[in-house]
């Protein structure tokens, strides 16, 4: 007998919760949301930073933001070898919090502007990927590769609804409130994170038994400080995920140059640029949260998540053509918003699909260097490359046409690694290490 149509039964149908699941989904989405709320009240202000500290000077930003991340992964591989997971894990928004409060004092103080917007820029550049890949740890970490398949779209979603919110609330406040109230808005909802997380440990807890749960959030993963990079550059499968980073932070540091170039010669005033950009941004998220309630949890199960890691930059190719072939401003809005959107939509959550078949140290600390270092060295470089072409003189049309191999490869290597971690999870090799050492393909 089919069962009576409630909404219940609609929502389960929808995303696809088992039973004993729903806590932790609500939780996880919880935790994202604010997260995301979070970090996209302060996007704006970063890219409005990024004007007022001179758009000609965002490669050497670029260049700094590197630079910073060479010196905190150390630090975080200290603190993931020697503190229990439900220690550290909170400690790392605790210390963002407390960043964002200091950074509300500078706004308030008036301290040299120019400074002041450069190092936000280079902190919230540190910030974001921090602490969304501290997020990705732990949900790889919590659920396992046949839920990761089922519940990582409408955990994203969360996300995608507070990326939605944060900027909404910027583009509506930062005109009579000012810039810095709403850092204090933004760590509010790093708090509410926080809380998210002790309750997801305490629902893992009821999951695996206390005695189990106690032993994995109460020993610290020991190793050296300096364990991620060597996980990262000894593994082939995780060089394959280091190269498809690079090729996609090359080409979307092209689009976000492009962008800030443009916003700049089109507005003059800041808190216009500021608002223009929250705008930007919360048209890139409704287009997200639509793909991930209609497409995103169908894909992987459709066709496979090799295929569904190539599609968007597949997609990105055919967008760089059109930019070859029609230059304008309209054409790169258009392709901007639907990379991005694209990118949250279906590469994220399909891109942290790959990291569940690896074992917990390759989780937190592998995953962590290459989220942030790997990351961010990709943008740095990319910046100066993206200099030096408009050094030479090339135009928009002729960085696009440059950029269409490049998206190819990309989904070539995209589509390789899906096919390798599908291979691991239909248990061909270990879980704790059977990505480490063979071949993509």
């Amino acid at each position: 007998m089919n069962q009576p149509f409630t909404i219940h039964n609609l929502t389960q149908r929808m995303v696809n919760i088992n039973q004993g699941e729903g806590r932790a989904v609500v939780w996880s989405f919880v935790y994202f949301f604010s997260l995301l709320s979070s970090y996209y009240i302060l996007r704006p202000i970063r890219d409005e930073m990024g004007v007022i500290a001179g758009v000609e000077k965002l490669h050497w930003l670029f260049t700094a933001t590197f630079f910073a991340m060479l010196l905190v992964v150390p630090l975080f591989g200290y603190v993931t070898s020697r503190l229990r997971r439900k220690q550290f894990l909170p400690y790392v928004y605790y210390f963002f919090i407390s960043n964002i409060l200091i950074f509300y004092l500078l706004f308030e103080s008036g301290f040299s502007q120019v400074y002041t917007a450069r190092i936000f820029f280079v902190w919230l550049s540190v910030f974001n990927l921090f602490v969304v890949s501290v997020f990705w740890s732990f949900m790889t970490d919590l659920y396992k590769d046949e839920q990761a398949k089922r519940l990582f779209a409408i955990i994203a979603a969360g996300g995608t609804i507070g990326a939605i919110t944060g900027p909404l609330l910027t583009a509506l406040l930062v005109q009579s409130l000012g810039k810095a109230p709403m850092l204090l808005i933004s760590a509010g909802l790093l708090g509410l994170s926080v809380i998210s997380i002790y309750r997801l440990v305490a629902w893992q807890q009821t999951q695996n038994g206390v005695e189990q749960t106690r032993q994995l959030l109460e020993e610290p993963m020991g190793g050296a400080i300096l364990d991620g990079i060597r996980l990262a550059l000894s593994s082939p499968y995780l060089l394959g995920v280091c190269l498809m980073m690079l090729l996609f932070t090359l080409l979307s540091t092209f689009l976000y140059f492009q962008q800030a170039q443009i916003v700049k010669e089109a507005f003059s005033n800041s808190e216009t640029r500021t608002a223009i950009f929250a705008t930007i941004d919360l048209s890139v998220n409704v287009l997200t949260l639509l793909l991930q309630i209609f497409i995103t949890s169908h894909l992987v199960k459709g066709v496979g998540l090799g295929i569904t890691l190539a599609l968007i930059p597949l997609l990105l190719a055919l967008g760089f053509i059109m930019l070859g072939l029609f230059p304008t401003l309209a054409t790169l809005i258009t392709v901007q918003i639907l990379r991005r959107a694209g990118n949250y939509a279906i590469m994220r959550p399909a891109r942290e699909m790959l990291y569940v078949v690896l074992s917990r140290e390759e989780k937190y600390k592998a995953k962590n260097f290459i989220d942030t270092v790997v990351y961010r060295g990709g943008d740095a470089v990319s910046s100066w490359v993206y200099a030096g072409f408009k050094a030479a003189g090339l135009s928009l049309s002729s960085i696009a046409w440059i950029a269409v191999p490049l998206s190819l490869a990309w989904a070539w290597i995209a589509y390789r690694l899906g096919r390798r971690q599908t291979i691991l999870a239909n248990g061909s090799h270990s879980h704790s290490g059977g990505g480490r050492y063979e071949q993509i393909g």
